[in-house]
């Protein structure tokens, strides 16, 4: 019975194809896997930033195009108080 015992605890890391080594190399990397998930859930990434930043123009724009729609509304309505537009503008930093 103890030959039997022992030849399979030989036999087993044969038989198991690797298993043990791979789960303690991913034992071993799982830190610095979780950091980097980490760092990339913290950082935004270039097309991020570029997709934010569209969107934020657009709504921008999309303001100046209805207060400009209402300037030539009430231009219309009231020539004689018409001037220049001298509303929001998009292009503005504020």
């Amino acid at each position: 019975m103890r030959k039997l015992v022992f030849s399979l605890a030989l036999a087993l890391p044969l038989l198991s194809g690797g298993c043990i080594a791979k789960t303690a190399v991913d034992i071993v990397t799982l830190p610095v896997k979780a950091g980097g998930q980490v760092v990339d859930w913290s950082t935004t990434s270039q097309d991020e930033s570029d997709r934010n930043y569209g969107r934020k123009m657009r709504e921008k724009e999309a303001r100046e195009g209805k207060e400009r729609k209402a300037h030539e509304k009430e231009c219309k309505k009231h020539p004689d108080k018409c001037g220049d537009y001298e509303g929001y503008r998009a292009s503005d930093p504020g």
